[in-house]
């Protein structure tokens, strides 16, 4: 008999991000990475059993932030970053960053994920992870699916107007000659 580790009715959901939301937490860090032109990183926290994970902007060793800038540290000994962090390397010591945005879980399920601005306001609530995160991160075994079924739909096309320029006769199939 086969158990599976699944939560019951009267079982509360963990609160933990599950090892697929990890990695699209990570891909998120890398692609905000890319379109910022700077280093973001992603550290996964916890507090009072839930998890959370925060987004920031790692600040060049030599800048100084802005006033209305909400400074945090991240990274150092035992951090748990997500992604390439920006392209920094891990050490023991934190960095200092410009807090972009964080997201907790919770244990209500309309509400299962939390966006959090720099003053601890509520951004959005999701069931789902993916609606709270800046880009649609699409694996590419789907991307390669929906190359095939485009490329299926043109061929298909082009067979239908190649049997329009030729006909329907004998010759339909064929490709008209140069004489």
């Amino acid at each position: 008999m086969t158990t599976h580790n699944r939560p019951t009715e009267t079982e509360p959901t963990p609160l933990i991000f599950s090892a697929q939301e990890l990695i699209l937490l990570g891909k998120t860090a890398d692609s905000l990475s890319a379109y910022m032109g700077a280093s973001v990183l992603a550290e996964v926290g916890e507090s009072e059993g839930a998890e959370w994970v925060i987004f920031a902007q790692a600040l060049a060793v030599d800048e100084t932030p802005e006033e209305d800038v909400f400074l945090v540290q991240l990274g150092g000994k035992d951090a748990r970053l997500l992604g390439g962090a920006g392209g920094i390397e891990a050490t023991d010591q934190p960095y200092d960053c410009n807090y972009l945005w964080s997201i907790q879980i919770t244990e209500y399920d309309e509400e299962r994920y939390v966006k959090l601005d720099s003053t601890g306001e509520v951004i959005d609530t999701s069931p789902t992870l993916d609606a709270l995160l800046p880009f649609s991160i699409v694996e590419p075994e789907f991307i390669e699916d929906e190359i095939e079924d485009e490329e299926s739909e043109n061929d298909a096309d082009a067979d239908d107007e190649d049997n329009e320029d030729y006909g329907t006769s004998d010759f339909a199939n064929k490709p008209p000659t140069r004489h």
